[in-house]
């Protein structure tokens, strides 16, 4: 892949934590840190499981390696685009974490074009709070997101108020906004 196919991938991504995840505060960590420029995008390329799994534990000893890295989104534009596939990388990508001993440290969240929360219609609004241009692994420092929680007034309802917000900005409005992740700069 070459850099500039990267760099456009990256800034899809970018653009969609900008314009969806921070502009609909679906996350109260994203805002600082974007600002701060403390988020590292990184594509990873591979579609077997295992070259994937090792640019995750490569990306967690870059977070060990470089405090100026906050919080890191790998992005996986090839080989995942099926939901049930991506499910099955995050499940061995949770199991690789805590037999690495990075559980407590790191924290895995998941994005992808076609996430669907269990139970939950595929045209649920509410997918959307997870829905990203790409499938991506999301490595997030605990500690710090447990700081933030803390100035966070009811931490815990956080999730529910994502879905009322989703709810309430609809299906097309969120398609919308994740489309537009993917126009072209001039």
């Amino acid at each position: 892949m070459s850099q500039s196919n990267q760099d456009i991938l990256i800034q899809h991504s970018q653009r969609w934590l900008e314009e969806v995840v921070i502009a609909h505060n679906f996350c109260p960590f994203a805002k600082r840190e974007f600002i701060k420029k403390s988020i590292h995008f990184d594509v990873i390329p591979h579609t077997k499981t295992e070259e994937c799994l090792e640019s995750l534990i490569a990306a967690c000893e870059q977070l060990d390696n470089d405090a100026s890295i906050e919080t890191m989104l790998l992005i996986l534009p090839n080989g995942y685009t099926n939901f049930e596939d991506y499910l099955d990388l995050v499940d061995y990508a949770d199991r690789l974490l805590e037999a690495q001993n990075y559980e407590g440290t790191y924290q895995l969240a998941s994005f992808h074009p076609d996430y669907c929360f269990d139970e939950s219609e595929p045209n649920d609004p509410a997918n959307y709070t997870n829905r990203s241009p790409y499938p991506m692994l999301h490595l997030l420092r605990e500690a710090s997101i447990e700081r933030v929680l803390e100035s966070v007034e009811d931490p815990e309802a956080i999730p529910q108020n994502n879905i009322e917000r989703a709810k309430s900005l609809g299906i097309v409005h969120l398609k919308q906004r994740l489309e537009n992740c993917f126009r072209t700069t001039e």
